[in-house]
């Protein structure tokens, strides 16, 4: 299986597991993982790490993401979506784009947000959507977010379309019920998209025709390199006796002034994994690709 990252244009009706195991059977490999879950009812951007760039998940699962979506007004689900049952109703006010603009502004920020039951965050070793199921509702602490941007883009009756670009750990679902709430009514997402994920905004997504279409013909599949989201950190070069030392677990004298984390290269470019220098100079492994790539 080739090392680096798929950028899945995740159909609606899939799980972020089930579009994982689709990928990983077309491209005939057994080491991937999604960086960042999408709901079944969402499309849109879910970055697969595939081969040793699965090293690098957590990276991308920390970044902002961008999100388009619209919120049914007059209704609230079990669930926060289209796909629950609805719990309540009431009357739509008569709303302007003033005022909508002026509820929306109050939400930009840091903020906190707590997260739905029906969610896969896990108490006890239990995720919270299988409680949920069960007819449970256990207290959930709430988890610090920010809005970096949010705006109104569409206006319909009993609906409106928004886009966010938020911190990770933001919950559309919820944010949807609290803006609803804000404009004195209830309401739900009925449509998400995820438009992208930082750092990969410019980058085009790949649908599963696509890959399947690629996988047929014995076509290149487009991955982008384990270490494009991590372009943030220092690069370090090693010669060949600093990378096979520092492939035996030890330091080297390689960094001058670099302290936290750092891209190691060995020679001819060779992308090696992460280090961490201690700002005197040394470098010592923190997580290795085991065939380096790049």
């Amino acid at each position: 299986m080739p090392s680096g990252i798929l950028l899945l244009d995740k159909p609606h009706g899939l799980s972020s597991n089930a579009a994982l195991q689709r990928v990983r059977r077309l491209l005939g490999g057994e080491k991937a993982g999604h960086a960042g879950s999408l709901d079944p009812l969402a499309t849109g951007m879910l970055p697969i790490c595939l081969g040793e760039a699965t090293k690098i998940v957590g990276d991308i699962v920390a970044g902002a993401k961008r999100y388009r979506f619209t919120i049914a007004l007059g209704a609230r689900t079990a669930t926060g979506d289209a796909e629950g049952e609805v719990t309540a109703a009431a009357p739509v006010p008569a709303l302007t784009r003033e005022r909508l603009e002026a509820v929306l502004r109050g939400f930009t920020g840091p903020r906190a947000q707590v997260p739905p039951m029906y969610s896969a965050l896990k108490q006890g070793g239990t995720p919270l959507y299988r409680m949920a199921r069960a007819g449970q509702t256990v207290p959930r602490a709430p988890r610090a977010i920010e809005l970096y941007e949010l705006a109104l883009t569409a206006i319909a009756p009993g609906a409106l379309e928004l886009e966010t670009r938020c911190s990770k750990g933001t919950y559309v679902r919820v944010l949807a019920e609290e803006i609803a709430e804000a404009l004195g009514t209830v309401g739900h997402v009925r449509e998400l998209r995820r438009l992208t994920v930082e750092p990969f905004e410019t980058e085009p997504m790949q649908t599963l025709e696509a890959l399947t279409e690629l996988a047929r013909t014995a076509a290149g599949v487009p991955l982008l390199p384990a270490d494009y989201p991590l372009q943030h950190l220092p690069a370090v070069s090693l010669g060949a006796a600093e990378a096979a030392r520092i492939f035996k677990g030890q330091a080297v004298s390689a960094a001058p002034g670099a302290a936290g984390r750092v891209r190691l290269y060995g020679p001819g470019g060779r992308f090696l994994g992460l280090g961490l220098a201690d700002g005197a100079g040394a470098v010592r492994p923190k997580r290795l690709l085991n065939e380096p790539s790049g």
